[in-house]
């Protein structure tokens, strides 16, 4: 796995920041969370005047070797089915994007199809699928290392575009189930509290995800370091957004983070990484099990809540908003100085 350079955001230039979102003409701390939300962002990009330019959501799409198992309701076919939708501009990410003008790059890292050539498809097939990790590790040393390069290559695409805002989104049948275990293993929590019904599984069907991921971790035979962990249950769509993350971070782009998945992405490249927290903000918390609880352990405070549970960077798009809105904040309310207000606080 290729090294990243990723250092934490410089806080000597908190007290100057603060004092200006202080300054502003409202009551000190009443925008809140957008109040936190223009801090951070001025942080990432050391400035006093932050900007959002070009805003992209990266969609990795990948088959897992578990969904043999019964563990999802959908079908395993949706995933290959969902690259076409994604194409023709019929997935709710599509309507999201068009609605917030985010640019949408789609990468197949292991979709168990064969596509010709599309445009609006990028081709980077590792393999059709993942290997079973009831029984074996998902994938093998070189084809990790492979994930993480894709999700490198990818953000390298979108900021030599212009783009210094980043979310990510993925698309690939069972991976709640490798989320689960990532969040297990990595946070301590039990596998109990992790597991949920995924894309609309039944009681009995939560339980039979979860006697399986547990008769996984009974056949673990890894090492238990995260880099081990990461691999050997993860999917590759999601180990290519973690790369993709970690260079988001290493350049200095703003991240903002989707649901359970995409918030397990997140746990595992701080595991490898802690200061990429540093470049995340948290677009919603969602309402697969077990995303309160990882969002908790992360220490983060999601922007949205609407009980969302879509994946795809769906819940990222929905908050970009709330972003622009912390940033013109910032930027275009006036002083009390300015204003000539008097300043009713100290």
């Amino acid at each position: 796995m290729r090294s990243f350079v990723i250092k934490e955001t410089d806080k000597a230039l908190s007290e100057a920041l603060i004092d200006k979102i202080n300054n502003l003409t409202k009551p000190k701390g009443s925008l809140g969370l957008l109040e936190k939300t223009a801090l951070q962002i001025g942080l990432i990009q050391q400035t006093l005047s932050p900007e959002l330019r070009k805003p992209q959501n990266i969609i990795f799409a990948a088959d897992h070797g578990i969904v043999r198992e019964g563990v999802s309701f959908s079908a395993p076919e949706v995933t290959a089915q969902m690259i076409f939708n994604f194409i023709k501009g019929g997935a709710g990410v599509n309507m999201f994007a068009r609605q917030h003008h985010f640019g949408i790059k789609l990468v197949d890292c292991g979709v168990n199809a064969d596509f010709e050539p599309m445009e609006g498809l990028i081709d980077r097939k590792i393999r059709k699928g993942t290997s079973n990790y009831l029984y074996e590790t998902a994938m093998t040393p070189e084809e990790f290392d492979r994930a993480i390069e894709i999700g490198v290559e990818i953000v390298d695409m979108v900021h030599a575009e212009g783009s210094n805002v980043v979310s990510f989104g993925e698309m690939g049948i069972a991976n709640t189930s490798s989320s689960s275990m990532w969040m297990t293993y990595l946070t301590g929590i039990p596998l109990s509290d992790c597991v949920g019904a995924g894309s609309g599984l039944s009681r009995e069907g939560v339980e039979h995800k979860y006697n399986v991921l547990k008769r996984c971790m009974e056949n673990y035979k890894g090492d238990g370091t995260p880099k081990d962990i990461i691999r050997y249950f993860g999917g590759f769509e999601m180990v290519a957004a973690v790369g993709g993350m970690l260079r988001a971070a290493e350049l200095g782009m703003v991240i903002i983070v989707d649901g359970f998945i995409m918030t397990n992405c997140v746990l595992a490249g701080k595991a490898l990484y802690p200061a990429l927290t540093d470049y995340c903000i948290y677009g919603h918390q969602g309402d697969e099990c077990g995303h309160k609880l990882v969002l908790d352990y992360l220490g983060a405070e999601p922007l949205l809540n609407l009980g969302l549970r879509l994946g795809e960077g769906t819940g990222a798009i929905c908050a970009y908003p709330l972003l622009v809105s912390a940033v013109n904040m910032i930027n275009e309310m006036a002083s009390f100085k300015a204003a000539a207000v008097t300043k009713y606080f100290k």
